[in-house]
């Protein structure tokens, strides 16, 4: 078993993820990071000293090699971040592109659960667990254009939610990190490529970065075994709901 307190961060290579993994290396863990895009996953798992494991939580063999490994290589796992995750396109329902939000689903809901299913012995017996989950303020407010997305995202929280009360009397912590705009690759892949869209969702404010989110993970993953974070929204200081945001002339 590994002397060190072992971290998973799925979805790992870049933004929140990979800020994630930064913080609790420094907070002291051992990060397993996981994520496609092996390339990237490697350098920053370089510059963290931690583990890169190929994962692509939409595949249950994936999921279930990336697991293996961190049972085989480390023996434990005390910390999960669920961050894979995402949005693409912003369409009306009338005009829903179905294979959009059927990503958005497997990817958001279904991944989470494969991955969170999978750790939870480990978890378990780790005697002092936490499930971090990032979720959205999607997650709690439906918005024009959103539909896919807050779907997904509602689907996140209801599982997050959930899982608190069946691990009630269990050595796990669970908690949903909810964040409004942070300033990442996530505008660029929900528009699938396009950066004058993606940079104009930013204009005029000063968004989260991803390293606010991760130092809201960090803070949460370090808390005393008896307190149990269960649900935090982060916004912007111009950002007051989902649509709601002031922007500098």
């Amino acid at each position: 078993m590994h002397p060190h307190p072992v971290a998973v961060v799925t979805g790992a290579s870049s933004g929140i993820g990979a800020a994630s993994a930064r913080a609790l290396s420094d907070a002291g863990y051992h990060v397993v990071l996981g994520a496609r895009r092996a390339d990237k996953l490697a350098e920053v798992a370089s510059a963290v000293g931690g583990t890169a494991v190929a994962l692509d939580v939409t595949d249950q063999a994936s999921v279930d090699a990336f697991v293996a490994r961190v049972r085989e290589d480390l023996g434990r796992c005390d910390v999960l971040v669920n961050n894979a995750g995402g949005a693409l396109g912003a369409d009306s329902v009338a005009e829903a592109n179905l294979d959009d939000w059927q990503w958005m689903y497997d990817v958001n809901v279904l991944g989470t659960v494969r991955v969170t299913q999978a750790l939870l012995p480990l978890l378990i017996g780790s005697g002092d667990g936490q499930v971090i989950t990032i979720g959205s303020v999607a997650a709690r407010e439906a918005y024009e254009g959103g539909a896919g997305y807050n779907a997904a995202k509602f689907g996140v929280a209801a599982l997050s939610r959930v899982l608190r009360i069946e691990l009630l009397g269990q050595p796990v912590r669970v908690c949903e990190i909810d964040p409004g705009m942070v300033e990442t690759e996530f505008s660029l892949v929900r528009f699938k490529g396009d950066a004058q869209k993606a940079a104009a969702v930013y204009d005029g404010v000063t968004p989260l970065s991803a390293e606010d989110v991760a130092e809201t993970v960090r803070w949460v993953a370090t808390r005393p075994a008896h307190v149990n974070i269960d649900q935090i929204l982060m916004l912007a200081r111009d950002q007051s709901s989902a649509k709601v945001v002031h922007r500098q002339a």
